[in-house]
């Protein structure tokens, strides 16, 4: 296999599981009242209003967890190839909380607020931005760990 290709897909893999402890944060934050309705749930809303999509409860909720794991296996991915061609002097967990953090800058003061999907940080709900930051911490470092 190329080095490349498998350094992607170990990526992808830890990138995966990575994603299951921050959804934990995720919706510890929203149990406790700081979320409101959750950022994936948000995007697999927009997408469905974009088509023109009413889904059950069901669909709706099997397709959120989907994308979200989904785009945890793309970051995932990504870092896995990142790592693979650049060093940084950094420790892989290390590595990972700063990933981590440039995914949560480049989705949530990037993408979606220019989709309006969510309002941009400065303008959004008081405790749901500094959760989602501790969950890409949480994804970061736990994807440093497993893609070391």
């Amino acid at each position: 296999m190329h080095p490349n290709l498998s350094a992607a897909l170990h990526g992808a893999a830890a990138g995966t599981v990575a994603t299951l402890p921050m959804s934990v944060v995720m919706l510890a934050a929203q149990a406790a009242g700081l979320m409101g309705k959750e950022p994936p749930k948000l995007v697999a809303e927009k997408a469905f209003e974009a088509v023109g999509v009413r889904p059950s409860e069901t669909v709706d909720n099997v397709a959120t967890s989907v994308a979200h794991l989904g785009f945890g296996f793309v970051a995932g991915a990504l870092f896995g190839l990142l790592r693979h061609r650049v060093e940084l002097p950094l420790p892989p967990v290390a590595q990972g909380i700063a990933y981590g953090l440039l995914v949560y800058t480049v989705s949530y003061e990037g993408w979606i607020p220019a989709l309006h999907i969510m309002p941009w940080p400065r303008n959004d709900r008081p405790g749901r931005q500094p959760s989602m930051v501790a969950a890409h911490i949480v994804f970061g470092a736990v994807l440093g760990a497993l893609a070391d």
